[in-house]
């Protein structure tokens, strides 16, 4: 029998809930959301869930993972109870209570502790360039750019980068780990040889986030969806998960290829690399924050404060990114020092706080959704085909 919690209504509502309250359970949200299924009855389920304060049910639950938040469900019922806003603060919820170490949940219910650790993140890393930078030469090199590797020694950052990367993939495995356990713990035993069989809804679902392409209940052609903007909103979240995870492969696995002296012609990959990761940063991040200054889209009505410094984070970190190559390469060293400097202060946080335990860790839990739901739903079908033999 599950447990019931009292209480939930008003923990959930701590993660930006609101409204919910108002549903009766009419079940229209569920029969207009293009992603819903026989197996996955969302937002409905998670809705009765959370209004009968079913914690555990929802705590094993893959719905709120495989909404893509378009909205449909909130423009047509007839309560305005919001149900993509409750999905939304659903799957905040889950990512805090993933997380182990408890800082997702203070990021996510304390300003005080976003902004804080933000600030404190900042600080450790200008205290660090104050204590251990390299020369400030104003030297130039032959091809009139600024020696930056004589300040901060590419070698030494590329440690730190590692350091980095070995840091976020703990703590972000170690919670998928936890989800994986909270939900497919608790159904009917894997056999070993599914999560091959499966495997490839994993990758292909983390690189393409191809489901907000199908998070649309028009029922016209893909052009025209095309055309009437319907596709917009995955093109450009695809153009900034894709310019990200590129701006990370290369800080970390190539950044002597990166952080050169060299000034190579606009057309060499490294620079090319480099300026789709800006543009598409940038694009992105003005874009959504557009969408939710403005509220003309359903999905970006109810902004909770932690999107706001994502999407600031992200912008930061593009802008100083351009601004220091072009210092660089312009031959100006104070300016491309110190924007350097202020271009880690706004990366480090930005990656250690929204990859393992915020915004960014979504993307991740996502296609790991859609694949545990897939290991799920094929062992029960395995499981039937057995049964009938």
């Amino acid at each position: 029998m599950a447990k019931v919690n009292p209480d939930f209504v008003n923990e959930i509502k701590k993660f930006g809930a609101s409204d919910f309250d108002a549903c009766f359970n009419c079940g229209n949200c569920t029969a207009i959301c293009s992603l819903t299924d026989a197996d996955n009855s969302f937002p409905r389920k998670i809705i009765r869930y959370t209004t009968l304060g079913l914690e555990s049910e929802i705590q094993s639950s893959l719905e709120p993972w495989l909404c893509y938040y378009c909205g449909d469900c909130s423009t047509s019922c007839p309560r305005q109870a919001d149900p993509g806003n409750l999905m939304m603060s659903v799957r905040r919820y889950l990512t805090a209570n993933y997380d182990w170490t408890g800082i997702s949940k203070k990021l996510y219910t304390s300003k005080v502790w976003e902004i804080g650790l933000i600030g404190l993140i900042s600080l450790a890393v200008l205290t660090m360039f104050i204590l251990y930078h390299g020369d400030m030469t104003t030297e130039l090199t032959s091809e009139g750019g600024v020696k930056l590797n004589t300040f901060a020694p590419w070698q030494i950052i590329e440690k730190i980068d590692w350091g980095l990367a070995a840091f976020l993939s703990f703590f972000l495995l170690s919670n998928i780990v936890n989800m994986y356990f909270k939900i497919v713990g608790t159904k009917k035993k894997v056999p070993f040889k599914m999560y091959f069989i499966q495997l490839y809804k994993l990758i292909l679902h983390f690189f393409t986030q191809k489901n907000f392409a199908k998070c649309n209940t028009e029922k016209i052609s893909f052009a025209q969806k095309i055309k009437n903007g319907s596709y917009t909103y995955w093109i450009v979240h695809f153009l900034l998960m894709s310019s990200y995870v590129l701006l990370f492969i290369m800080i970390v696995g190539f950044l002597g290829w990166f952080q050169t002296e060299a000034i190579h012609p606009w057309y060499y990959p490294q620079r090319l690399f480099g300026y789709y990761s800006t543009i598409g940063l940038l694009f992105g991040t003005v874009y959504f924050s557009i969408l939710r200054y403005k509220k003309t889209s359903e999905k970006s009505k109810k902004t909770h404060y932690t999107d706001w410094t994502f999407l600031i984070l992200l912008f930061l970190t593009a802008s100083t990114g351009i601004l220091l190559h072009f210092f660089r390469i312009s031959g100006m060293p104070y300016a491309t020092y110190y924007t350097y400097v202020i271009h880690l202060m706004v990366l480090f946080p930005m990656l250690m706080i929204e990859v393992p335990f915020s915004k960014w860790s979504h993307l991740a839990y996502r296609p790991f959704a859609i694949y545990f739901s897939s290991l799920v739903k094929a062992t029960a079908e395995k499981s039937n085909v057995n049964t009938k033999k």
